[in-house]
């Protein structure tokens, strides 16, 4: 197993706040490098760990507890796809954002089915990767539902009928009320847009959201996105 701690928040720089705690996992070691000297300079990220492989991944997730896993989409032994699945099933896992060379793909589409946060492009600017890891770790998609649409539009899947069908069950189980955040979510809006919308305050908002995510078992507001989507209560924007 490869492994690498590293720490880049001395006592002069370190946030009030406790630093995001960051495993990285890529095969390519340069990919790896250019990473760990991206995001250390940041003052509020830590990267606790490295790996090589997504096999890795759930053993130095229980050693490290990382808050954000950087995860590589094609690794050669376990992919991405396989390391995210087995940690989003596991309760309160970190939050993943995948890393890939493309942005239509259709392992990417899975993962973000899976639980993946969202996903940015290895040649991202840097500044931005630095964001999305920070929108994340405070709970927020690292990427916007016109961007989660358009991946979808992309990406050719079999199954579409199985989709609806599920999604649409699986969103029966909302009130009024939680269906019509729901697609809300679904239009990219934000908390405050869609509490001016619905005429409801930014907090109810939260809660109707916190309560789609426990009722319907799902990791955070991109796969809220994807059902809405799914379901085509998205098809007349």
């Amino acid at each position: 197993m490869h492994v690498k701690a590293v720490t880049h928040v001395n006592d002069a720089e370190a946030p009030t706040t406790p630093a995001v705690r960051l495993l990285l996992v890529d095969d390519d070691p340069l990919v790896r490098a250019g990473l760990r000297l991206m995001l250390g300079g940041a003052a509020d990220l830590e990267i606790v760990a490295e790996a090589s492989d997504g096999g890795e991944v759930l053993p130095l997730v229980d050693r490290y507890a990382p808050d954000v896993v950087l995860m590589d989409i094609r690794m050669p032994t376990v992919d991405g796809l396989a390391a995210t699945e087995a940690l989003r099933r596991r309760p309160r896992s970190p939050q993943v954002i995948v890393l890939t060379t493309f942005h239509a793909d259709e392992q990417v589409l899975r993962a973000l089915r899976a639980g993946a946060a969202g996903f940015v492009l290895k040649d991202t600017p840097p500044a931005e990767i630095v964001a999305a890891v920070r929108r994340v770790a405070a709970g927020e998609p690292a990427l916007s539902p016109t961007v989660v649409r358009q991946l979808i539009s992309h990406v050719a899947g079999a199954g579409a009928d199985d989709r609806r069908t599920r999604a649409r069950t699986l969103l029966g189980q909302l009130n009024d009320r939680e269906r019509e955040v729901a697609v809300a979510v679904g239009q990219g809006k934000a908390n405050a847009e869609i509490g001016a919308a619905l005429f409801m305050s930014v907090a109810t908002v939260k809660t109707h959201v916190s309560r789609i995510l426990a009722k319907l078992d799902l990791s955070n507001r991109v796969q809220i996105a994807l059902l809405a989507h799914d379901a085509g209560l998205l098809d007349r924007e």
